[in-house]
């Protein structure tokens, strides 16, 4: 049984993680910033044993937050083994972004990056303690290609694919294993005006949280550092 982080996991792949491991008879400590946005979906607490779930406020924003949740999951659980980061946000600033786009910048590279660095940061020695640690960072194909011109969000993601290869070197000897999920688009509410693809053919929620299951269920020695999904060709 293993205890997980998720966070974002009111998102429609964050929620089906969750969902897919609460089956699995694991423990699960979600952070999320509101509370109620979980009610009446399929990891309402109600729904569940109270020793399986735990929910907590969490804003990427928020440095306190990620301390108070950690901290929170440790009295509850005892200790943790697996962080799995959902969250994050789009940006579509340009390249040749106005003065006034600078705020938005910043605050893409604060939750898409930085907030993600700063909770694998804080989650690192209980990770180290577990000696069968996992962090699993959905990050995107927009961090290992730039298509368009999303620079802000493209620059984000660049850097969170390079925190977790520096995770992954980092983690070796102390058994925690890195993966990064790295899909085009994903059948989600940060997908729903997308027009190019339909929604049908696009990569699904369910279909991420099938591939987190079998990433924490594979041997140290065979976890993939890198899954690439494609829904569409990619050149």
């Amino acid at each position: 049984m293993r205890t997980i982080l998720i966070s974002g996991a009111s998102r429609g792949i964050g929620i089906n993680i969750a969902h897919r491991e609460l089956k699995n008879g694991n423990r699960i400590s979600i952070g999320i910033r509101n509370l109620e946005s979980i009610k009446g979906s399929i990891i309402d607490p109600d729904l569940w044993p109270n020793e399986k779930i735990l929910i907590n406020k969490y804003d990427a924003s928020d440095k306190l937050s990620a301390k108070k949740w950690i901290k929170n999951t440790i009295n509850k659980f005892g200790g943790f083994d697996t962080l799995i980061n959902c969250s994050g946000i789009l940006s579509k600033i340009p390249f040749l972004y106005k003065d006034e786009d600078e705020d938005e910048i910043m605050n893409t590279l604060n939750i898409n990056f930085l907030a993600i660095w700063n909770l694998c940061r804080l989650s690192w020695e209980h990770l180290s303690q577990a000696n069968n640690g996992r962090i699993i960072v959905l990050v995107s194909m927009s961090g290992k290609r730039s298509k368009g011109d999303l620079a802000a969000y493209s620059s984000s993601k660049f850097a969170l694919m390079s925190l977790c290869q520096t995770m992954k070197n980092k983690g070796w000897e102390k058994n925690i294993r890195v993966t990064a999920i790295c899909p085009s688009w994903v059948n989600t509410k940060m997908a729903e005006n997308i027009s190019s693809i339909e929604k049908t053919k696009m990569t699904q929620p369910e279909d991420i949280a099938e591939i987190c299951s079998t990433i924490l269920k594979l041997p140290t020695q065979s976890v993939p550092f890198e899954i690439a999904l494609n829904c569409n060709h990619e050149i």
